[in-house]
């Protein structure tokens, strides 16, 4: 069987995207922060699809953690053929008022872990010429975001290297994809702060309804996949107009 690595899988898009690649018949690694909401995912995942669910927890904002948890996949004798990046987090205020601490454990979760894991798992992907990876980025990957300033420059981040590592792949079987949702239905609008948002509240997608287009997009090994008419439309405005609007624009609905 198929083994899926997904980060950031204990809620939200993460545990949605762990169902879809459990029913599609692939064995899982999940792992996230918080190990009681794994274990009861796991469970629900093995009894309902009977499939092998491995639970690792691990604090992505750690490099010595994101080391670990390849170790302790290595140990076990795992293989991961796809992996799905999709721990992320965000933080509304400005850069000066946030603290360094939440900020620099953001960088390391959305950029480095990321990519650190993608490293060290797709040398073994492309000895086998099979598997994956699909990382979950934002909408807010296409401005800038006042307000939000580290945070939209991760997702560009995302976006960018998704995009590049596809093209290295391209004469390979290896499906690469970024999906880029909006606002949707998790503990990130509670977490980040941007759930007080008038923006956020009137244009939230379910996080089910997410998964499934980034599952079937990857499936289908498209390259980017925007959920949603409106979420597109924004991508769209944001690629006509020009990017002082587009900041200007952002600021005043973040409040910046």
């Amino acid at each position: 069987m198929p083994i899926t690595l997904v980060t950031g899988a204990s809620s939200g898009i993460g545990l949605e995207l762990a169902k879809l690649f459990a029913a599609g018949g692939d064995d899982l690694v999940l792992t996230a922060r918080s190990e009681d909401k794994l274990n009861e995912l796991a469970n629900d995942l093995r009894q309902k699809h009977r499939v092998t669910a491995t639970v690792i927890p691990s604090d992505l904002s750690k490099i010595d953690q994101v080391d670990r948890l390849c170790d302790r996949i290595e140990d076990r004798g795992l293989q991961i053929d796809t992996i799905v990046n999709n721990a992320g987090f965000g933080a509304l205020g400005k850069l000066a008022d946030l603290s360094v601490e939440r900020q620099t454990d953001m960088l390391m979760v959305n950029i480095v872990a990321l990519t650190r894991l993608t490293r060290k798992m797709l040398p073994g992907m492309v000895r086998r010429n099979s598997g994956g990876v699909l990382n979950v980025g934002s909408i807010a990957a296409y401005q800038a975001g006042p307000n939000m300033a580290v945070y939209y420059a991760s997702k560009a981040y995302v976006l960018s290297f998704t995009e590049a590592i596809r093209e290295e792949l391209a004469d390979t079987d290896l499906h690469v994809t970024c999906l880029e949702p909006g606002a949707t239905e998790s503990d990130f609008g509670d977490d980040s702060g941007m759930g007080k948002l008038s923006m956020f509240s009137s244009q939230t997608m379910s996080a089910d309804v997410v998964a499934k287009a980034g599952y079937e997009g990857f499936r289908n090994n498209e390259d980017v996949v925007i959920p949603g008419w409106k979420n597109r439309l924004m991508v769209i405005g944001s690629s006509v107009l020009p990017r002082f609007a587009t900041r200007k624009l952002i600021g005043k609905i973040q409040g910046a």
